[in-house]
């Protein structure tokens, strides 16, 4: 709280700067002023809380000085000094709004005690300042809100259009006859970050200040309104009444606008005339399909038509399918890069390039790279190996809708992808055949016991008919008969032992039936155990 002592004797001046306890009154700053004309300059600087001041000055005197204050600041406390106890001057004073008045010489404890009710009294009427601004603001940014909502229910509710048009018409958002009207849709571009970060990433303030550019053009000519659509983060609605002849050209008026307070266009989608509002909802769609299949290529052109076709075929993710399969398998840096930009470039080389066409094509992207990460060996969830996260990499997409498209943002973005993908199958393949050795050295442990295909593939946490596809693309034959060649190997091994029988060595390398052994034995080495022995010792 500010206090200003005036007084044209800098003694006095002194005197109540020692008198009054500031500190216990609130007050933490104090100026001085040497008359009423130099205290009005001060006032207007900065305006204190409370003026204490000598009535009889000789430039300006305390009547003079309230009366002109009085004009520019109705919130000043005034504490009236003077050597005279004249009743004409404190009537003055209190006119004026005094809050006491009080004689020279100045006793410690009445001006305190006038310091500390001029001083609870501002602060009292100030705290009600404060309420009353805070609930006019809240009452401004409610006022607009509720607009919005009635003027976005006329699209997303129709079946509530009596009614709310009735609202419309009381608040004045609408006028009365009003029976047709068009519709346009300005996108924001949720990509600008320069924009964003313009405003502080407040996305309430940008559309505020957006809105306002473009009711400057309609609400101040009573041809239109522009509203946040409350379905959509960034959309923007602007309806004009009547057929809209002039739609293009408030379009454009809007635009330059933009450019001038922004330094930014946006693109706006058009809907054709109707009636007003039961055909908000489908003027709606075209305004909004108008966006979605402008073409992104023609860096030019901000107002689109949902009528424009464009004349050429219209390129699909499915044309470079198998392209990226062979790529993503390869893992040739060269054919990645390749790969990766050729569907961009022959959208681009057609002559046409939507944001929905981008979308698709985002889309289609992904679920390929989920579909081939499936296909490809293991069973780990996509995100496992920490080399593709699908939606990681999908929130890092270019913004389809950017007001400006960036070819070699995609470019780049595919080709990350594609990469990421090729070196997470690879990883895959390592990770399982190592797998594969895993479960053959476990084999070689464990040769002598019962091992079934069940029994394994519990141990190493897959299925029975993974692991036996899988064991045989990577050894080139079923995982039974690599049992099977271990043991015999192993019996082969032991039978140098003379000491060591034919049934004891079928026992020792898991068969429990000599005869099974012998059988299996002679099919794989061409003749008998006693005569392989035989053979040993020629």
């Amino acid at each position: 709280m500010k206090a200003l002592i005036v007084d044209d004797e800098a003694r006095v001046r002194k005197a109540v700067r020692l008198l009054v306890d500031w500190e216990l009154h609130g007050i933490d700053e104090i100026e001085e002023a040497g008359g009423g004309f130099e205290a009005i300059q001060m006032m207007r600087l900065g305006r204190p809380a409370i003026v204490i001041m000598d009535m009889m000055m000789p430039e300006g005197s305390g009547v003079d000085l309230m009366a002109a204050v009085n004009e520019f600041a109705g919130t000043v406390k005034f504490i009236v000094v003077s050597g005279r106890g004249d009743f004409d001057f404190v009537r003055e004073a209190v006119r004026h709004g005094g809050i006491d008045y009080l004689l020279k010489p100045i006793e410690p404890e009445a001006i305190n005690a006038a310091v500390a009710k001029a001083a609870k009294q501002w602060l009292l009427e100030e705290q009600e300042r404060n309420d009353r601004q805070k609930q006019s603001m809240r009452l401004n940014e409610f006022k607009p809100v509720y607009g919005e909502k009635l003027l976005t229910g006329l699209i997303n509710e129709p079946s509530t259009a009596t009614i709310v048009l009735r609202r419309l018409h009381e608040e004045g958002l609408v006028p009365e006859g009003t029976r047709t009207a068009r519709m346009a849709l300005l996108q924001v571009d949720a990509s600008d970050k320069q924009l964003h970060e313009r405003f502080a990433w407040d996305s309430d303030l940008l559309h505020y200040a957006i809105i306002n550019i473009c009711n400057e053009f309609l609400v101040a000519r009573q041809n239109g309104v522009a509203f946040r659509h409350w379905g959509a983060a960034t959309e923007i609605v602007i309806v004009v009444w009547g057929n809209g002849e002039n739609l293009l050209g408030i379009l454009q008026e809007i635009n330059e606008g933009l450019f001038v307070t922004l330094q930014r266009r946006m693109h706006m989608g058009l809907g054709s005339p109707g009636h007003f509002p039961d055909a908000m909802p489908m003027h709606y769609e075209e305004a909004l399909s108008a966006l979605h299949r402008r073409n992104a290529l023609d860096a030019n052109d901000y107002t689109h038509s949902s009528t424009e076709t464009a004349a050429v075929k219209r390129m699909t993710f499915t044309d470079c399918e198998e392209e990226w399969k062979v790529a993503a398998l390869s893992g040739i840096e060269g054919q990645l890069t390749a790969v990766s930009g050729r569907w961009l470039e022959a959208a681009r080389l057609s002559g046409y390039l939507s944001p929905q066409m981008l979308e698709e094509y985002k889309t289609d992207v992904l679920q390929f790279c989920v579909r081939l990460l499936r296909d490809a060996p293991g069973r780990q969830a996509v995100e496992e190996n920490g080399l593709l996260s699908t939606e990681e990499l999908s929130e890092h997409s270019p913004y389809a809708h950017a007001s400006a498209l960036s070819i070699q943002a995609w470019r780049d973005w595919s080709y990350e992808l594609l990469l990421r993908l090729s070196q997470a199958i690879a990883q895959r393949q390592a990770q399982e055949k190592a797998k594969m050795s895993d479960i053959a050295a476990f084999i070689e442990q464990q040769y002598q016991t019962e091992l079934s295909l069940q029994d394994i593939a519990k141990r190493f946490f897959v299925s029975r008919e993974y692991v036996s596809r899988r064991f045989k693309q990577e050894y080139g034959i079923n995982i039974t008969d690599y049992i099977t060649g271990i043991r015999i190997d192993k019996a082969k091994l032991l039978m140098v032992n003379p000491n060591l029988r034919v049934a004891k060595i079928a026992e020792m390398v898991g068969f429990h039936d000599e005869k099974y052994f012998s059988k299996v034995f002679k099919k794989q080495e061409g003749v008998s155990p006693k005569a392989y022995r035989a053979g040993l010792t020629i």
